[in-house]
């Protein structure tokens, strides 16, 4: 099992910056692959970025590629977002998520979700 706690969320200027992070609760952080998902009012959860167990595979959607960075630090059991140059429609909801074994970008094979953070980028 698998709980996740999602922080940073925020009101900020379109153009600024905001770092979130992820709590995981678990034995083993690094026996998951973790991936940033987003909800905005009105649409479907869709897939922001995603890193493997070590950190060293990433993915990114296209329209964040260039300003969001995701990380993690298993040795804190963290992950990353830091999302750069944010506009009006990077306004969301941002969940991370969790899953066992390997690294994906598809929204359904995430296992455990958190209760997800708001952000919202005026303009």
């Amino acid at each position: 099992q698998v709980q996740l706690v999602e922080s940073g969320g925020g009101l900020v200027q379109a153009g600024g910056s905001l770092r979130l992070s992820c709590a995981a609760a678990v034995r083993t952080f690094s026996g998951y692959a973790m991936g940033w998902f987003r909800q905005a009012p009105g649409k479907e959860r869709e897939f922001v970025a995603a890193v493997n167990w070590s950190g060293g595979t990433t993915s990114y959607a296209d329209s964040v590629k260039g300003r969001f960075t995701i990380s993690r630090e298993n040795a804190k059991n963290t992950l990353y977002l830091q999302m750069n140059s944010l506009k009006p429609e990077d306004t969301a909801v941002y969940y991370c998520a969790a899953k066992d074994g390997a690294f994906s970008i598809s929204i359904t094979r995430y296992n455990y979700w958190g209760q997800g953070t708001q952000v919202t980028v005026s303009s």
